[in-house]
């Protein structure tokens, strides 16, 4: 298996051996690099939606079926159908949102897909297997990480995911609306976290979202929201990649929060000593330091 951009380097052992003050100048993308086969895993290719823009842009996104099992199997429905016909991204709104979906245009549910899912907003924390952050988080009783993904505790026995940057939302209504993954937005700016245990979080970005990030602020309609129709990027494809050929499928691992590697990047970025930091901040927050993603290919 190669793996792509990353190259790997002994910094693990160096970090284990070195005198402290040589330890102290790694930072967390060369711990990432340094990272063995043993700490990745890979993401399965049912949980991999491909957003393909017009321009040749692809945006990749790792959905989260554990977390939102009813609005994933929505979007699985509706990139198995010709649904996402004349889809755009047609709200962008500075420092919040990118939006897409059909917009104004009406056309029927699919089969299989679920009109009113349940409002998965949040699920059982009670024996969920965490890493702690080991820093307070100001929205939760506790914050850390499981199977990949950044979460947070509450002291009514819930957990959620959160809203992050990148992070992958279903857009809806006023309640009792729960939203039925036909209009799906991405986090391009600072993290929402107000968000969080409101609105069903469907997956993440992994690769790509420069793409939506760049994308012209809509100032011409209300948040965000372009007025003229032209303004707005057209959607290509949208496809689940176990639905594309084996040979070009796209195939990405994360970097587990069980690994040791994981453990001196979390602190790492906690504790940056690189040759720019003159002050190191000692702590972090949840959305601070992204899980690392990676492709890779045969």
């Amino acid at each position: 298996m190669r793996i792509l951009t990353l190259t790997a380097l002994p910094l693990l052992a160096i970090a284990a051996t070195a005198p402290a003050q040589d330890r102290e100048k790694i930072s967390p993308s060369q711990i990432v690099a340094a990272a063995p086969a043993e700490a990745w895993v890979e993401i399965p290719a049912d949980d991999i939606l491909v957003l393909e823009l017009a321009g040749d842009r692809t945006v990749y996104f790792q959905l989260a079926p554990h977390a939102a099992p009813q609005h994933v199997q929505n979007i699985r429905a509706l990139a198995a159908s010709d649904y996402w016909d004349g889809a755009s991204v047609y709200r962008v709104q500075d420092n919040f949102v990118a939006q897409f979906g059909l917009r104004d245009i009406e056309r029927d549910l699919p089969d299989g897909v679920i009109a009113q899912p349940d409002a998965e907003y949040v699920f059982a924390g009670e024996g969920l297997d965490m890493k702690r952050l080991g820093y307070p988080d100001p929205y939760s009783l506790m914050a850390g990480f499981s199977g990949g993904w950044p979460v947070a505790l509450y002291d009514d026995g819930t957990a959620s995911l959160t809203h992050c940057y990148g992070t992958l939302g279903v857009g809806r209504e006023l309640s009792p609306s729960t939203g039925d993954s036909t209009e799906l937005y991405v986090i391009i700016g600072q993290a929402p976290r107000h968000l969080d245990r409101n609105i069903a979080i469907v997956g993440r970005a992994i690769e790509g979202i420069e793409h939506l990030s760049s994308l012209e602020r809509g100032t011409d309609g209300p948040l965000g929201m372009y007025a003229q129709e032209q303004s707005a990027t057209p959607i290509v494809s949208y496809t689940i990649a176990s639905a594309m050929p084996e040979e070009v499928r796209p195939r990405f691992e994360y970097l587990s929060e069980k690994s040791e590697a994981f453990a001196a990047y979390i602190d790492r970025w906690a504790n940056r000593y690189d040759d720019f930091y003159e002050v190191s901040a000692g702590g972090m927050a949840l959305c601070h330091a992204p899980v690392p993603i990676r492709r890779v290919e045969d």
